[in-house]
């Protein structure tokens, strides 16, 4: 069965889709984790901060994701 994204992440550099990992479901680049689990975490109170040491990423590439998500979901609203 094939899981609804909720977001298009197809324009963010950071994430990318690879058939047969983690499902094919975005993930940021050069990992495992997907970036629903990035925007779920902080949408729940976690900081940048916080987020890239629980999923142990990089600071710089979990505040360009969020920005990504926070960008789109503005022009959705607008």
């Amino acid at each position: 069965m094939a899981q609804e994204h909720l977001m298009d992440w197809s324009g963010c550099s950071q994430v990318e889709q690879v058939p047969g990992k983690v499902s094919g479901v975005p993930i940021l680049k050069g990992t495992r984790v997907q970036a629903e689990a990035v925007l779920g975490n902080y949408a729940l109170g976690e900081t940048p901060e916080s987020i890239s040491e629980i999923f142990d990423l990089n600071l710089e590439q979990v505040r360009a994701v969020l920005k990504y998500a926070l960008d789109r979901m503005q022009d959705q609203h607008h």
